[in-house]
């Protein structure tokens, strides 16, 4: 496990995202910066400053070149992934800005405010093209299909919203969790729809019909951030029980219980290999957990000496039978 510990002593950290070859991993805090790191060593590679709040989400375009944050400024920015430098600042929103995303294509950028809408802009010239009014309460989260055709919107409604892109048309609206959505993400194929919430509970959604597939139970307090890993096979789940959860997509078995934060964690992401989780953390920390199961047995087997039980495996790793020791 890795541990990622360098914003300031105010830097609760509130966002995570990893660069699309897994080289890199972005950080935002509520110490008012985004910071670039090197995923395999730890080390800090960019401090962005700029925003005059704090910082809430990241996303890295599709091509790696560029981060987008979004702040309580009021404020989306983006910036060169390489040098840190800032190259636009997206203003329209009326009050904090929460969620950012890019599309599919890299050319636009969607954000989600505490002013009830989401915004559509032009991720190359910061032109606002779209706004979406439907919710009740602040907007938390926003997820592109992978198709670029619908945009997902999380909010304290406690509903998420499916919309058009391009016409900004409201197509579905999800409902059935009992508080505040707080993230949302859609699987790789863009069949189904995650959602996360307050009411302790992750669901999962067909995200052409918006009919309510599965609902997770396990963590004993809010859930604020779900990932699908890049198969679609496993969700992830973070919550203010200080713990991240890893569970079968299909079935909705819980796999995994990860342990380490001693505070709330915002925010979750895999590497684009699936092999690796990074965990954002009110402690100041994130967290990087090896989730592949094979390193999981080899590293296991390097601390014992004795052969584990087949149930050890069977409650540890998911596995039905366990390699010998050498």
């Amino acid at each position: 496990m890795l541990t990622l510990r360098h914003h300031s002593r105010f830097g609760f950290v509130t966002g995570v995202a990893y660069s699309p070859d897994g080289k890199r991993l972005a950080t935002v805090s509520g110490d008012q910066t985004a910071k670039v790191w090197d995923a395999e060593s730890g080390k800090e590679l960019l401090t962005l400053r700029g925003h005059s709040g704090p910082v809430s989400d990241v996303a890295y375009s599709p091509d790696g070149k560029r981060l987008a944050t979004a702040s309580s400024d009021g404020t989306a920015k983006v910036w060169d992934a390489e040098s840190g430098k800032e190259l636009l600042t997206l203003r329209g929103h009326s009050r904090f800005v929460t969620g950012v995303a890019y599309s599919p294509d890299g050319k636009r950028l969607a954000t989600a405010s505490g002013d009830q809408t989401a915004k559509v802009w032009d991720a190359e010239s910061g032109k606002e093209l779209l706004t979406l009014r439907g919710h009740s309460a602040d907007v938390y989260g926003v997820a592109f299909s992978p198709d670029g055709k619908h945009l997902a919107t999380a909010s304290g409604d406690q509903t998420a919203k499916v919309w058009d892109v391009e016409s900004g048309k409201e197509l579905l609206t999800l409902r059935g969790h009992s508080k505040p959505v707080k993230g949302v993400a859609f699987s790789p194929d863009g069949k189904r729809l995650a959602t996360a919430s307050y009411d302790r509970t992750t669901k999962v959604w067909d995200a052409e019909s918006g009919k309510e597939l599965l609902t997770l139970r396990g963590h004993s307090d809010a859930v604020k951030g779900v990932a699908f890993s890049p198969d679609g096979r496993r969700l992830a789940t973070v919550g203010y029980d200080e713990t991240a959860k890893v569970w079968d997509a299909e079935s909705g078995k819980e796999l995994l219980t990860l342990r380490g934060h001693s505070g709330p964690i915002n925010g979750v992401a895999f590497s684009s290999d699936g092999k690796r989780l990074a965990t954002a953390s009110e402690d100041g920390t994130v967290q990087v957990y090896a989730i592949d199961i094979r390193e999981l047995l080899n590293l296991a087997r390097s601390r014992v000496t004795r052969n584990l039980t087949r149930e050890e495996c069977q409650r540890y790793f998911q596995s039905e039978t366990c390699p010998p020791l050498p």
